[in-house]
């Protein structure tokens, strides 16, 4: 059986267009990393997610998170929809946080607990 390979879709005219734009727009100061950043992703299709939002995390920040959030651990569990022992592992630094959980954390640290509230 033969194996599949995705063919690769050459952007349009119009994408490149667009996509320098948003580089000299950037350049220039007019857009922000993270817009740039959006545009890009869009029209190329990268799956690539801004580092912002994946930042590593350390334990110790998630619980002063936590802490600053006045929140115990198994409410802070349900408000990232983990078990409270896997927040206990984050917190110890037993387990570093992943997909969802560590985007959330992420935004509950850059914006604060009543972002995703």
């Amino acid at each position: 059986m033969a194996m599949k390979t995705r063919k690769k879709i050459k952007p349009s005219r119009l994408t490149n267009e667009l996509l320098a734009t948003a580089n000299d727009m950037r350049k220039s100061g007019l857009l922000t990393k993270s817009a740039h950043d959006k545009i890009t992703m869009r029209h190329l299709g990268r799956s690539a997610v801004p580092t912002a939002v994946t930042a590593a995390i350390s334990g110790a920040d998630i619980r002063a998170i936590r802490e600053r959030a006045k929140l115990s651990q198994a409410v802070f569990a349900r408000v990232l929809n983990v078990t409270p022992g896997y927040v206990s592992q984050l917190e110890r630094g037993d387990k570093t946080p992943t997909g969802p959980a560590l985007v959330l954390l992420n935004v509950i640290r850059r914006k604060g607990i009543d972002a995703i509230l």
